[in-house]
């Protein structure tokens, strides 16, 4: 191509994104659609440096504006970016992909169009947040309480499903906990999942299956359509509820518990996600890396991570969880969950709600005689547990983003903390493993002595995200203001992922930077297929270019591409 015809090539281009530009204001007005710096610049602020700036910023507030606005991208070849409430924290945040996207902030389409307190589930629009509909159904008396995760209060709850993320609670697995999606295509057309193409329909929110092919899982990791709505089924308030914590005091004794801790979940013992953590993971969540005893590192000496342990009251590991169900239920499992641990050195210790009272009532006390200011975070930390198992969504434990931090935690930090704006650097390597202590022991072995070779603590996070198999995070914490420690941090990534893929467990979430990293042996039969979709649900190519669409940056060869 001559410079003549790319010259022309870019002035169409131009003129099309122009021309957009008028259409998208005629159908949002002026002042929903986003085109100063200031604006992009946000958008762009990213934990993981992956920051991709758009073109603009449309914010609908209705599904029909969503058509328009397809429609419109579409003559104009105009590729959108949708994003719920900007907040998929440690993998790309508010980010697009791809350069030359245009964001469609869903914010605005926040309604909770019902809430049937008899068959318990909600449909919701994307804007709803974890806190809105925890709020609404307190403020309603729904003897119904959300899932929530530990992303804040103010994550998306489509946002976090679409994603395939999960929570904490007995319907953890989110994705089994959804029925009836409402999509926007990007032809135009809007589709119905289930029985909700059926006019009149009373079962589409009950039964996700509908008759024919199931479709829900299209739309979930996937860049076919905007889901503008769905159904999300509730949990019971349960007549008894009781929070545990279990300390490990060292690798040897979590992975010795392991097969017994299995044998729980496989018997629905344990039937919400327990959480295990890593000693790191709560020493972040308490303060912030001491770099006055070590100014030239980032991960700890072995000795100086023993005495913090030592100093906090913690072991190795610490897995949480919560019984749920009438008072003999949680009775008859607190007693199965002691004697399945014994023999292992586990210090295993139940919080119900009259005795979270009880120490936040001491708390309070002890604060105001300025004694024991310890106990207030531990009770602080407790009671955040306790309300991500029923319902009271936190943002106590995005504290620990601010690890490498320059300065720490801010005076201000609270739940409603915006970690892309505050520039922290996380990034996350989530694969799946199976159940098995030999299988946890290898990658996290693995997995340390790849962080040490550049220089990192090894963050870790293990979820028992069904019956068979855990849910890992691999956090690379990193000073996001020392450009050669982001350098380090971004090797790491890459090459943890390629290690991840090499040793058998593939990442079950991907960053917007993991995009391109998603299919190391080529295009393979699964991600043709996944173009096959995309080309029929998508002719144009306008949705979100890239995103769990590894095809697009492959080379002639077939070879993958890092995204950079």
């Amino acid at each position: 191509m001559n410079n003549e015809q790319q010259e022309q090539d870019v002035a169409t281009v131009a003129a099309d994104f122009a021309a957009a530009l008028m259409q998208w204001r005629a159908v949002l007005g002026e002042e929903h659609v986003r085109t100063t710096d200031a604006d992009l610049d946000r958008y762009a602020r990213t934990c993981s440096s992956s920051a991709r700036r758009a073109l603009a910023v449309l914010r609908p507030a209705s599904r029909d504006e969503v058509v328009a606005l397809v429609r419109i991208a579409r003559t104009f070849k105009t590729p959108l970016y949708p994003l719920s409430a900007g907040q998929n924290w440690g993998y790309g945040d508010a980010c697009p992909v791809r350069e030359g996207q245009v964001i469609v902030d869903l914010g605005r389409m926040n309604r909770i169009h019902t809430v049937d307190g008899e068959l318990g589930y909600a449909v919701i629009e994307p804007g709803v947040t974890q806190r809105q509909l925890a709020e609404h159904l307190a403020e309603q008396g729904m003897p119904f309480w959300c899932d929530c995760t530990g992303s804040g209060p103010n994550s998306s709850l489509i946002g976090n499903i679409v994603e395939r993320g999960f929570g904490h609670t007995p319907y953890g697995n989110r994705i089994q906990t959804i029925s009836g999606l409402e999509v926007v295509l990007g032809s135009g057309e809007v589709l119905e999942t289930g029985f909700g193409h059926y006019a009149n329909a009373r079962t589409t929110h009950v039964y996700p299956y509908g008759v024919g092919p199931f479709l829900d899982g299209l739309f979930t990791q996937s860049n076919f359509g905007i889901v503008t709505r769905l159904g999300l089924w509730l949990l019971p308030i349960p007549k008894s509820f009781c929070p545990f914590l279990v300390l490990f005091k060292e690798d040897e004794d979590l992975l010795a518990a392991l097969p017994a801790l299995r044998h729980l979940r496989l018997t629905r013992v344990l039937h919400s996600v327990p959480h295990i953590g890593n000693d790191l993971r709560a020493l972040s969540s308490d303060g912030a890396f001491p770099r006055n005893a070590l100014p030239e590192r980032a991960r700890l000496t072995p000795e100086l991570r023993q005495q913090m342990r030592q100093a906090a009251g913690i072991g190795a590991w610490a897995m949480s969880g919560a019984f749920y169900g009438t008072r003999a239920q949680v009775w008859l499992h607190r007693r199965l969950l002691k004697q399945a641990l014994r023999g292992v050195h586990a210090k295993v210790m139940f919080l119900p709600p009259w005795l979270l009272r009880l120490g936040r009532a001491a708390a309070n006390f002890c604060n105001r005689l300025g004694l024991l200011p310890a106990l207030d975070r531990k009770i602080r930390a407790a009671e955040s547990l306790a309300g991500m198992h029923s319902g009271r969504p936190t943002g106590f434990f995005l504290r620990g983003a601010y690890w490498r931090k320059q300065g720490g935690w801010p005076s201000d930090l609270s739940d409603d903390t915006d970690l892309a704006g505050a520039g922290v650097g996380i990034m996350w390597m989530a694969p799946i493993l199976p159940f098995r202590a030999e299988d946890l022991a290898r990658l996290n072995q693995e997995m340390d002595t790849l962080f040490s070779s550049h220089g990192f603590d090894c963050h870790v996070t293990v979820n028992m995200i069904n019956e068979r198999a855990l849910a890992a995070v691999y956090t690379i914490d990193y000073d996001a203001e020392d450009a050669m420690e982001t350098a380090r941090a971004l090797e790491c990534y890459e090459q943890g992922v390629a290690r991840l893929y090499d040793l058998g467990y593939p990442l079950y979430r991907a960053s917007t930077r993991g995009m391109s990293l998603l299919s190391p042996q080529g295009q393979d039969t699964f991600w043709q297929t996944v173009e096959h979709l995309k080309t029929a649900l998508d002719p144009e190519g306008i949705i979100a270019p890239g995103r769990y669409q590894p095809g697009i940056f492959m080379g002639r060869d077939g070879a993958a591409r890092s995204l950079g």
